[in-house]
């Protein structure tokens, strides 16, 4: 329903506007288990004085002006409606891997059957007795990976600290780029130069032609029509941080970013060779996608601080995507696949692919609307 916009009313970020489309209605769930027994009253107290709700995109109403768009209003947060318990208190869980399905059945049948309230900021937790378990439902159109986990993160305390925030790593997502390579002598600017520029020209035409006209061939896992009805189910998979570090050491300057798309590779090629070996090519290509980080990250101290004095900053989301060629390749080695995929990032890293993204699906529902561009 259309509502008078207020001048308080901020207007909706064209990419905002593009996660709330019947089409892609992205909600976000994050899992979080937890080892001891839950307290009702100190979950909700804890929630009511976390950095989540300072933030004024868990404290606004979607609305929408009479012609269509939409706006954040500021409004007061009943949080007994956003807290949401489920299950017995007094069921019991025997094993790890019945807590898990139960987990993942429960997410799952959430991302198909309960969008989220409009009459109410759009953010839920569902706090799960047993298993104990708490699950974030945020849309997507508040903000982007980045500012939501560290919200997440922010509201988190050391163990051995109550009072004390997490530290967390910063990285400046606006240098993500690789420009920490230096060169000697003139010589090895100049043609550093020249593939920056032959790599961004290279892999921004790419982008663009595979957004209009280019496709992958298709696979067993290339869906069909009607893909986005069928049936939706969540499965895990487990991955010990210390085995994805004794594989990036194996191999110089490679971070755990690379190792994971190199363990997706090296899956997703042996799932396609046992299930369609005959009708695969040696090197037929799958695009991925990859989101990058645009915003510069702020330290969470520092960005308590901003809420409190700035408001108004860190709002909606800001990130581009690179495009991520997976091959298939028979009988290759599974290191092969990491040295592939760190090469392909450490390419990545000098082009404006990721901007060039950003600003063309900016300024594409800018101008055309959310529904047009999809």
């Amino acid at each position: 329903m259309a509502s008078p916009v207020n001048i308080t009313d901020e207007p909706l970020s064209p990419s905002g506007r593009l996660f709330l489309q019947p089409e892609m209605n992205t909600i976000i769930h994050c899992a979080l288990g937890v080892k001891n027994s839950m307290d009702v009253d100190a979950i909700k107290s804890a929630i009511k004085n976390s950095i989540l709700a300072k933030h004024p995109r868990f404290c606004s109403l979607l609305v929408h002006d009479k012609n269509g768009l939409e706006h954040w209003r500021r409004t007061e947060v009943d949080f007994d409606k956003h807290i949401i318990f489920v299950g017995n208190p007094t069921a019991t869980i025997t094993t790890a891997k019945e807590a898990e399905k139960m987990v993942n059945d429960y997410i799952a049948d959430l991302s198909v059957s309960s969008p989220l309230s409009m009459d109410k900021p759009l953010w839920e937790i569902h706090i799960m007795w047993e298993p104990r378990c708490a699950i974030f439902r945020l849309h997507h159109a508040i903000g982007d990976g980045i500012e939501l986990m560290s919200m997440l993160v922010g509201s988190c305390r050391k163990v051995e600290d109550p009072e004390a925030i997490p530290s967390l790593d910063t990285v400046n997502g606006k240098n993500w780029r690789g420009s920490g390579r230096k060169w000697k002598d003139c010589r090895g600017i100049l043609m550093g130069l020249l593939k920056m520029v032959l790599l961004n020209l290279v892999f921004c035409l790419e982008l663009v032609l595979r957004s209009l006209w280019v496709g992958d061939r298709k696979t067993v896992i290339s869906g069909g029509d009607g893909v986005e009805l069928w049936p939706r189910k969540v499965a895990t998979a487990h991955f010990l941080m210390e085995d994805m570090k004794v594989v990036k050491k194996a191999i110089a300057n490679a971070t755990i970013n690379d190792v994971l798309l190199g363990v997706i590779s090296a899956g997703l090629s042996t799932y396609l060779e046992h299930r369609s070996p005959t009708s695969l090519q040696e090197n037929q290509r799958l695009t991925g996608v990859a989101m990058v980080n645009l915003r510069e990250q702020l330290g969470l101290q520092d960005l308590t601080k901003m809420l409190e004095s700035n408001p108004k900053s860190r709002r909606g989301n800001k990130f581009g995507i690179i495009l991520l060629p997976i091959y298939y390749n028979k009988g290759v080695e599974p290191l092969q696949h990491v040295i592939r995929a760190k090469a392909t990032i450490d390419r990545k890293k000098q082009t404006f692919e990721a901007h060039l993204s950003y600003k063309v699906a900016d300024f594409a529902i800018s101008l055309l609307g959310s529904k047009d561009s999809l």
